[in-house]
């Protein structure tokens, strides 16, 4: 090659951002809901603040949800216990253990309101028994199955990836138990705006381990010794897990990938299963 015909070197530097414009148009969804996040959070805290639609404090109250509205139960049911607020139990909804264990009430957590394990658990368990929804799409059947319905639906999603639902739901239920979010909120302003690190996008060997809240001593080098990329960026959690979010995104892009359509057969965004069918 001749030198006159030589590319100079910043052509050949492809840069974080022109990676992603690249990608533009996928996850679109994921991103609009992603970067939501603060502003509904704060939304979500001045409701929680407004409203007395959980069980009273002092009661014995089971969660139940599936996947990560199951995940957010268990943090609340540390929460609420933590703070002193009665006994809270948290359950899969296939596997919840209801009946005759003396709750005073059911809160389900479901984005869609159609996941079949908590609409079927709604159904059986004792009518006397208080129950409470906390849902995205206040349309759908569970808001006909709940004595009462925490209604969020400016947090629903239309991608299939979640993410304001569980962040919206969980500044909900945090805050009705006393904890003040505040720094959250604007940690997270930050969070869902910046660029994510070239590191980031091409971890080497593809693993990332990010810590949320305090890290033990040593785990940054006992994550070094297994080759992984080791970030804690010391923020409030809920911020570190919108900053996940963005992450994740902007790596599916970098791949070409669109996590408003995965490739995975019937992923969609509720498990609905079909009556006679394993």
């Amino acid at each position: 090659m001749h030198a006159a015909s030589r590319p100079r070197e910043r052509d050949c530097i492809v840069t974080t951002s022109e990676r992603l414009d690249a990608a533009t148009g996928l996850g679109a969804h994921m991103e609009r809901e992603l970067t939501s996040q603060p502003g509904l959070w704060q939304r979500a805290i001045e409701q929680s603040r407004a409203e007395s639609l959980l069980p009273a404090d002092g009661a014995r109250i089971a969660l139940v949800g599936c996947g990560t509205s199951w995940f957010k139960a268990q943090a609340y049911a540390v929460a609420r216990e933590t703070a002193g607020r009665g006994v809270t139990d948290a359950f899969a909804a296939s596997e919840a253990l209801i009946d005759g264990r003396g709750y005073d009430a059911v809160v389900a957590i479901t984005r869609s309101g159609t996941t079949t394990e908590v609409l079927e658990l709604l159904r059986r368990i004792d009518p006397a028994i208080p129950t409470v929804a906390i849902v995205g799409d206040t349309s759908s059947p569970i808001t006909t199955l709940a004595g009462s319905v925490v209604e969020l639906p400016y947090a629903d999603e239309r991608s299939v990836v979640q993410t304001r639902f569980a962040t919206t739901a969980l500044a909900y239920l945090l805050t009705s138990v006393g904890i003040d979010l505040s720094a959250a909120v604007e940690d997270a302003r930050a969070a869902v705006s910046e660029e994510t690190p070239r590191e980031l996008l091409d971890a080497a060997p593809g693993r990332v381990t990010w810590v949320f809240g305090e890290a033990p001593e040593g785990l940054d080098a006992d994550v070094a010794a297994t080759g992984a990329t080791y970030r804690a960026d010391g923020g409030h959690p809920l911020a570190t897990l919108a900053r996940v979010h963005k992450t994740t995104l902007d790596r599916a892009r970098a791949r070409g990938l669109d996590p408003d359509a995965p490739p995975q057969r019937n992923l969609t965004r509720s498990v609905i299963l079909e009556p006679g069918r394993a």
